[in-house]
């Protein structure tokens, strides 16, 4: 049975894609009730106003991820292997979910205070799973000591980039290139074997 987006769904959607096309100051509601297929009226009925959508599609993207990378943060493993994973679930998931993943990195600047203080929690939030590993692997001698926070952004900014250029035609599949990210983040982060050596 194929599962057909609801109103609001559909809203969020093509608010996304909106979003990131135009940016979120050069879409009008009116365009989105348009391209959703239905009033102006009845789009404000799902949303009040345009900064409350942007605001639901990106805590949808963060509420979606966010458990998954917990979950690997919290596994048995070495931190390496732990970043390994995270970096590739991070990666897949900005490739899967790109129109909602540039709403968060490009147009959540212009959410209203009233929206914003929620978003900078989660956002740090998650950034603080990532900074964990980072701090674990550095307590075990896998990673050189450095400052774990532009660490977690240089990471993250690396795995964000991949929504401006990613092509499902392109050379490289998803999956290819969520591996290689995780070898530049895991390579970046670790002592190198000589070190190790004389340690």
């Amino acid at each position: 049975m194929t599962n057909v987006p609801d109103t609001r769904d559909r809203i969020r959607l093509e608010g996304a894609a909106l979003f990131s096309r135009k940016g979120f100051n050069g879409t009008s509601m009116s365009e989105l009730a348009e391209a959703v297929g239905i009033t102006k009226s009845s789009l404000y009925h799902h949303f009040p106003s345009k900064q409350a959508l942007l605001s639901e599609i990106i805590e949808r993207t963060v509420n979606r991820v966010t458990p998954l990378v917990q979950e690997v943060a919290d596994m048995d493993a070495p931190a390496s292997e732990r970043l390994r994973k995270a970096t590739i679930l991070h990666t897949l998931g900005a490739i899967e979910d790109r129109e909602a993943v540039a709403c968060f990195t490009d147009e959540g600047r212009y959410l209203s205070p009233e929206f914003m203080a929620d978003h900078v929690r989660k956002r740090d939030a998650y950034e603080q799973v990532f900074r964990r590993m980072f701090e674990d692997g550095y307590a075990s001698g896998e990673f050189v000591d450095q400052d774990f926070g532009v660490a977690v952004k240089a990471v993250l900014g690396m795995c964000n980039s991949v929504i401006r250029w990613y092509r499902p035609d392109g050379p490289r599949s998803a999956e290819e290139i969520a591996e290689e990210f995780a070898r530049f983040a895991v390579r970046g982060a670790s002592i190198p074997t000589a070190a190790k050596a004389t340690v």
